[in-house]
């Protein structure tokens, strides 16, 4: 296999992919979802 500018190109694109994959799984998994409730009402918080 010859590595040329395309086949890196390819392989930035599926990190880029893999990545993105990987946050959206992150992000909706249920055992964050009390994190992520919590970090949202921040800026309804009065002192």
């Amino acid at each position: 296999m010859e590595f040329d500018v395309n086949t890196g190109r390819a392989l930035v694109t599926l990190l880029g992919l893999i990545t993105f994959v990987g946050f959206v799984v992150w992000v909706y998994s249920r055992k964050n979802s009390a994190d992520f409730d919590e970090a949202a009402k921040l800026p309804f918080d009065q002192d």
